[in-house]
């Protein structure tokens, strides 16, 4: 008489895990699919400031325009780090947050540019680019609040776009600062508070991403604080 062989039954712990792969995966989706729209919206609003900038002798909307090229190249970014395991993504996080560090010191540097050339921006051309950036960019903040409390990639993604939308009520800040002054130091302060804004975030983001490298796994949700 042939023995039955043994095949063990699915553990809840392995029905568990597999549940858990199932839900990673759908997050995996729907992260990718609102990346995609922030890669549109912020590619065309820098086609759109980066112009106005230029027209209305803008830094605090010049600053933004870049900030708005950096975020579409962080959103392209993560749409090909979702494709790759844990680590890979918290290096591309780490980039990201390098990134993010140069873009502050060059806006600091542009401020000072500007200082000395004290040439004063339009403030009406400036507000109504600001609103046109501010709902952009709390739209792309509203969809990415789900992801706020993922790995570093998600949390870096997060951090650039809540402050974009802090950095353009900034600008529509400056644009009334200016045009009741009529001096250049609103729009100059403005600049100045985004590239600050910016080395903040990239450390936010490059300290999460080096503890998720040392650990090999993500780091654990809450424990790197919103800058």
């Amino acid at each position: 008489m042939t023995t039955p062989s043994y095949r063990p039954r699915p553990s809840v712990k392995d029905c568990c895990d597999h549940d858990g792969d199932l839900v990673a995966h759908a997050r995996d989706t729907r992260f990718r699919r609102v990346l995609w729209t922030a890669l549109a919206a912020n590619a065309a609003m820098f086609t759109i400031e980066l112009a106005a900038s230029w027209m209305a002798d803008s830094s605090a909307l010049m600053a933004d325009a870049v900030d708005f090229l950096g975020d579409s190249a962080n959103y392209a970014v993560s749409l090909v780090a979702l494709a790759a395991g844990s680590r890979w993504r918290s290096r591309v996080a780490l980039a990201k947050g390098w990134t993010m560090a140069v873009y502050g010191v060059l806006v600091l540097a542009v401020c000072a540019w500007n200082v000395w050339r004290g040439a004063g921006p339009q403030p009406l051309t400036m507000a109504a680019i600001a609103v046109l950036a501010l709902a952009v960019n709390v739209g792309v903040a509203f969809l990415l609040y789900a992801f706020r409390d993922g790995d570093a990639n998600m949390r870096s993604v997060w951090l650039c776009s809540r402050n974009d939308a802090i950095g353009n009520a900034a600008v529509l800040l400056a644009a009334g600062g200016v045009f009741g002054t009529g001096t250049i130091w609103p729009d100059v302060g403005v600049a100045a508070l985004l590239g600050t804004l910016a080395l903040s975030a990239a450390r936010t983001v490059i300290r999460s991403a080096r503890t998720e490298l040392l650990r090999g796994t993500p780091a654990p949700e809450g424990t790197i604080a919103a800058s």
